[in-house]
């Protein structure tokens, strides 16, 4: 059994610690090694679903296994802006990488072309992010706070609009009747809980946090397990 991950850092395991980033993929080899799944991570630090959809149809120009899944983990960084050109002018109107409309139909298609290769499509909603420890982190190297505000409105619009690039995947993936491993909804959304779940920086789930999205993991390899064997009886 084999699983194919398309994703950014969250699924890289990224954690943002003491200033810089680390990769912790032990936790992976880790449940590879005791649910023996072959895992083939191309999760990328700041990877949106326009860069990888590009990967993703030359990965589902080869047919599959129905027992293998391809995971999408994806809306953290499409939802993401050009803070320093804000910054210098927070009277632009200004994209997110990834236009909500673009994102879901990019989305749309990767869930059929996962299909059509003939493996399951997996999709990933996104953990809470801390919007004013991410305010923070984004101002550090000299960004004017006052007028990434002024141009928010406030720090909570961070929040919000990621949230929606959540609600957004996990409408597409219901509507193509698709899995879905549901993050979020293990995660407190409370900020002051949250807080606890969450690297400096606001979007990376540290260790605490990264250990709930494995037993979200796990969870989901049992249920299916489960569910490929009640078929066959």
């Amino acid at each position: 059994m084999q699983a194919t991950i398309f994703g950014d850092s969250i699924l890289k395991a990224v954690l943002y610690e003491n200033g810089k980033y680390r990769m912790n993929m032990e936790p992976e080899r880790e449940f590879s090694a005791e649910s023996g799944i072959q895992i083939h991570n191309y999760a990328r630090f700041g990877c949106t679903i326009r860069k990888a959809i590009r990967w993703i149809r030359r990965d589902c120009e080869e047919s599959g296994k129905p027992e293998d899944s391809v995971v999408l983990e994806f809306g953290g960084n499409d939802c993401d802006y050009d803070w320093a050109r804000i910054s210098q002018n927070p009277v632009l109107r200004i994209q997110c990488k990834t236009p909500p409309e673009e994102f879901a139909a990019l989305y749309r298609e990767a869930l059929a072309l996962i299909r059509q290769s003939g493996r399951r499509p997996v999709a990933m909603t996104l953990p809470p992010i801390h919007s004013l420890r991410y305010l923070n982190f984004v101002c550090r190297n000299g960004l004017i706070k006052e007028n990434l505000l002024r141009w928010l409105g406030d720090a909570g619009a961070i929040g919000r609009r990621q949230r929606l690039y959540s609600e957004l995947a996990l409408q597409v993936a219901r509507e193509e009747q698709a899995e879905v491993i549901d993050l979020r909804a293990a995660f407190p959304q409370d900020e002051t809980a949250l807080a606890e779940l969450l690297c400096e920086d606001g979007i990376h789930p540290n260790q605490k946090g990264q250990a709930r999205i494995l037993n979200e993991i796990r969870t989901a390899c049992c249920r299916n397990n489960y569910q490929t064997a009640h078929r066959s009886l």
